[in-house]
């Protein structure tokens, strides 16, 4: 889109005429909301500091995309009193497919006509960010990196769905070991920005919530230069992984399942893993411990076997069902463990099965969903008594079994294109 044409359907006519009065901008941070009236404020004020302490020759623009809250998210952001910072702040509901991915889409836009070299992105109902967030995620960018993933201080049984499936298969299929790789605050460079916008994704799933995989993946994916920007605990929220994650598994899970098949021909040209470079300092609180319900995860995966046991059978291999069926059987509450390489075997048969399936693909999701709780219940049994760095071992043990069979995925992916 050129500087004189008009903005897609992702930012509205007043919020195009306050972009195009600014003209540009050294840097865009954008805080996709909804519904986060009692969180925004403190997420508008530290980024505004940190804009402030560590930019302050730069001109800045803090965005707000919101999703169409009815709650006082809009108001509370407009209140916020930033006086006495030399920042401009745009508080718009963005247009399009309602979800994160939209409310990216509509801060690309403006920070493309912006002509901004740098762009950064917040979670509008982080407790934990402090002004060096900002820092530590636009200063990489502002050197020459084009894509900044975070990298928490997280408890370790915080990020469920990151550690039993995102960052594996991340780092085993695409060959790049991006610990938070759905993180949600990231930094962005005007090139990356740019590409992102050319893709045809924006009236598809993506613009809903499976934007954070999306985004990682797309960087690895067209040769972007990424790092890693330590940041501290990431607090917001809920952290029971016993609490119902069915709706974030589906999106994220199956944005990188839909990926699978437009990436193959790079999938396979991947050899090893790369470690991304990590800068900056973790800023603020560590991690909180928390409790875990640990019996429902056992009896949501007990009932998923009683009603989806003959779906599990089509799906994945024989000696898997056989593990799966004794374990969802036994009577012994000590005994839980769902192994690592059976995991993994099922992660990659649901994978490939995904792929091949013309219908009903969310479906066929949701009989993953016991299963994932199975394993989350087998990684709680096993990590509870032992310490942050003993667990972070243990996921970096599961990362490798993950990278071992990775022939076992493109093969089965190889097949799919035979039957077809």
């Amino acid at each position: 889109m050129s500087r004189t044409g008009r903005f897609s359907t992702a930012i509205r006519d007043y919020a195009r005429r306050q972009i195009e009065h600014l003209g540009n901008a050294d840097i865009v941070v954008g805080i996709p909301s909804y519904y986060s009236d009692e969180s925004l404020p403190h997420v508008i004020q530290m980024v505004a500091e940190g804009l402030d302490h560590f930019y302050p020759e730069r001109k800045s623009l803090i965005i707000i995309a919101d999703g169409g809250s009815t709650d006082d998210s809009r108001e509370v952001a407009h209140n916020v009193d930033l006086h006495h910072f030399n920042i401009d702040v745009l508080v718009t509901i963005y247009r399009g497919i309602a979800g994160k991915g939209s409310a990216f889409r509509a801060i690309f836009e403006a920070a493309k006509y912006l002509r901004a070299p740098a762009v950064a992105l917040f979670d509008s109902d982080l407790k934990s960010i402090k002004p060096g967030w900002v820092r530590n995620i636009l200063d990489p960018i502002l050197n020459g990196y084009d894509f900044v993933a975070p990298d928490y201080s997280r408890y370790k049984f915080d990020g469920t769905i990151t550690n039993t499936i995102a960052y594996n298969l991340t780092r085993a299929l695409y060959g790049v070991n991006i610990r938070q790789p759905i993180g949600g605050d990231f930094g962005l460079s005007s090139l990356m920005v740019n590409h992102c916008l050319n893709q045809d994704v924006w009236d598809t799933d993506i613009a809903k919530f499976g934007v954070d995989i999306w985004l990682t993946i797309t960087a690895i994916t067209g040769n972007f230069r990424i790092c890693q920007a330590k940041l501290g605990a990431k607090i917001h929220g809920a952290k029971d992984p016993a609490a119902d994650l069915g709706p974030m598994f589906r999106e994220v899970v199956g944005t990188i399942f839909n990926l699978l098949g437009s990436n193959q021909t790079y999938l396979e040209k991947v050899k090893e893993t790369i470690n991304t470079p990590i800068f900056g300092e973790s800023i603020g609180e560590e991690p909180e411990s928390f409790e875990v319900k640990l019996e429902p995860l056992k009896e949501y995966f007990r009932i998923g076997y009683k009603n989806f046991g003959s779906v599990w059978a089509n799906i994945i291999e024989e000696e898997d069902y056989n593990t799966i069926k004794k374990l969802a059987l036994s009577k012994s509450l000590k005994k839980f463990d769902l192994p690592t390489e059976t995991w993994v075997r099922i992660v990659y048969c649901y994978a490939a099965y995904f792929c091949r399936a013309e219908r009903q693909r969310f479906k066929i999701l949701d009989t993953l969903i016991p299963l994932y709780n199975a394993r989350v219940a087998s990684l709680i049994m096993i990590l509870r008594e032992k310490s942050q760095a003993e667990a972070e071992e243990y996921y970096d043990g599961q990362a490798q079994a993950f990278e071992s069979l990775r022939g076992y995925l493109i093969d089965l992916l190889k097949n799919n294109n035979m039957s077809s």
